[in-house]
């Protein structure tokens, strides 16, 4: 709230009501935690938050920045599949290549990678499968991936 937060949407004024409300607080949809010595960190967006069927709050932008930093993978989205967490990876193909792997090679790459990413991750998080994507994922103009176009690839 003040003076650096915008008026609004342009011709807009659904979606400015729902960002910033009758006392001008701008409502950004990011969820944050505070720590005993009252940091704040942002732990992911509401509307990508998954909600597990054992009741567990999962930020899966948390999971694919780590899962992004791993070899062979240039970009990931973490779904939820059932109860289950899939990661969407499309792989470095240029880098596997380069190394002179093959697609079973590859595959086995990223396996890896899943079993070291969740030995950082506490057990509800953890990725079942890995399924690498063809392509690049499709993206916003801002650049972020639309994830909602994902939501149903199976298992």
């Amino acid at each position: 709230r003040g003076m650096n937060v915008m008026l609004g949407y342009y011709k807009n004024e659904e979606a400015t009501a729902q960002a910033i409300d009758c006392n001008g607080w701008l409502h950004t949809g990011d969820m944050a935690i505070k720590d005993a010595e009252g940091n704040i960190f942002i732990k992911g967006r509401c509307k990508n938050m998954l909600l597990t069927a054992s009741g567990q709050n999962i930020y899966p932008e948390e999971i694919e920045a780590r899962l992004n930093n791993m070899p062979f993978v240039n970009e990931s989205l973490v779904i939820l599949a059932g109860d289950k967490l899939i990661a969407l990876v499309y792989p470095d193909n240029e880098e596997a290549f380069a190394q002179g792997m093959d697609k079973k090679a590859l595959e086995a790459a990223i396996e890896v990678n899943r079993t070291e990413l969740n030995k950082m991750l506490p057990a509800y998080s953890q990725i079942t499968r890995i399924k690498l994507y063809p392509e690049e994922f499709e993206k916003t103009a801002k650049k972020s991936i639309k994830r909602f176009l994902y939501q149903d690839i199976k298992e």
